[in-house]
């Protein structure tokens, strides 16, 4: 009768270690792409932010009554009607924000992809809901 001697395995086979780099390769081909959309859109928020005091300004004026006739929305613009003017200059990641019309259009730089965002009010009598629009939307960024 033939003695079989058996050892002990110690370590990983081959085949095991081929088989979590794979794995890893693969969840890393799907996180990457998810994290780069992430991290733009997160970098977005900065130009989405750089509307706001149109906005708010706009929202008041349009409670204290700045829009009621013979004024209408299209006198909505940079600098007239308690409304800021824009900004003479680009700001960090923001290349340029206005209103005209009632209509906010802020552009973002190339370092975000020069997206616009855009929001056009309802109207001037309160409440007044925003819609959002512009290239930021289909890119899924803002």
């Amino acid at each position: 009768m033939m003695k079989m001697k058996t050892t002990n395995q110690k370590g990983f086979t081959l085949i095991e270690l081929m088989i979590v780099v794979a794995i890893i390769g693969i969840l890393a081909a799907i996180a990457l792409p998810a994290y780069q959309t992430y991290t733009q859109k997160s970098k977005f928020t900065e130009v989405v932010m750089a509307t706001t005091s149109f906005k708010t300004a706009f929202e008041v004026s349009a409670q204290t009554g700045e829009f009621n006739a013979p004024a209408s929305i299209t006198d909505a613009d940079a600098g007239q009607k308690g409304l800021p003017p824009a900004p003479t200059a680009a700001s960090g990641r923001v290349a340029s924000v206005t209103i005209a019309d009632g209509v906010i259009t802020a552009t973002g730089t190339t370092e975000v992809g020069g997206y616009t965002y855009v929001l056009t009010p309802n109207g001037v009598v309160p409440p007044i809901q925003w819609t959002k629009s512009g290239t930021c939307v289909a890119a899924g960024v803002c």
